[in-house]
């Protein structure tokens, strides 16, 4: 598990960036929160509760591809499977999260985090439209948890601060934000391939890690698209700043004042 980092030569811990950003605070938040009605609802209602929550708001491929909800490629990120689950999750938001937002600002961050959540999402509802065209029955089984938009957290450290050092426990070693983002990205496929049928949503984590590797890469698509959308948002307001100019200099001047000096 990293704990620690070294930035521009210093030793910095990721808990003593000056206080957690409001994004990850209000993901944090959230996600506990939920985690607490998981929980209420498991102790009131049973595995019935949890398998409604998990039914309704975690992500089925089938549900998704017939459309009948269409909200859970959004919902299930919220929604996690146990204690460790979320814990793990979330000290790894935090921990990597903090100096992204940092960088790129609250709604940037926002935007990304959601993009990758939901593009591992979708990745893994497409993943799972394979076996159809071998005869198999589209899967029902719910896939819940922020792994995949986290892991496209990982990969934006990686890119943003590739030479920090992550210092691990086990191994007690120092190795580069670089190298640990890629050991975990090798981990994942790995997995992916030789472990398909455990509990792990091995794509959508894969997924995670496309999305946001698209969205980062200059010259992508999502890279292009987002500098567009930039450019539009800036020749508009250099519009309305001209229009505003225009009708300031058409207005006659104001009565002078009744009294010299």
């Amino acid at each position: 598990m990293p704990i620690a980092t070294r930035r521009y030569g210093r030793p910095r811990n990721y808990w003593m960036g000056g206080g957690t950003p409001r994004a990850i605070k209000t993901l944090l938040i959230t996600m506990t929160a939920v985690f607490i009605v998981q929980t209420i609802v498991a102790m009131v209602f049973g595995d019935r509760g949890t398998i409604w929550i998990n039914v309704w708001f975690g992500l089925v491929p089938l549900a998704v591809v017939k459309g009948l909800r269409v909200w859970q490629p959004f919902t299930y990120i919220f929604l996690h499977g146990g204690l460790w689950h979320i814990l793990l999750n979330l000290l790894v938001l935090w921990m990597f999260g903090c100096d992204v937002e940092r960088a790129w600002g609250t709604k940037r961050f926002y935007q990304y985090f959601f993009i990758c959540g939901v593009g591992a999402g979708l990745i893994d509802v497409i993943a799972n439209l394979v076996p159809v065209a071998f005869g198999h029955e589209l899967s029902d089984i719910p896939t819940i948890g922020a792994s995949g938009a986290i892991f496209g957290v990982l990969i934006a450290a990686a890119v943003l601060f590739p030479d920090r050092q992550v210092n691990l426990i086990l191994p007690p070693v120092s190795i580069s934000m670089r190298v640990y983002v890629g050991v975990m990205v090798a981990i994942e496929f790995y997995s992916t391939l030789t472990a398909p049928g455990d509990s792990i949503a091995h794509f959508c984590h894969l997924g995670g890690i496309v999305i946001g590797y698209i969205y980062l890469r200059r010259g992508s698509f999502f890279y292009n698209m987002r500098n567009t959308m930039t450019d539009w948002k800036r020749k508009r307001l250099r519009r309305k700043f001209d229009v505003y100019m225009n009708e300031q200099q058409k207005r006659p001047p104001s009565n002078p004042d009744s009294w010299v000096n």
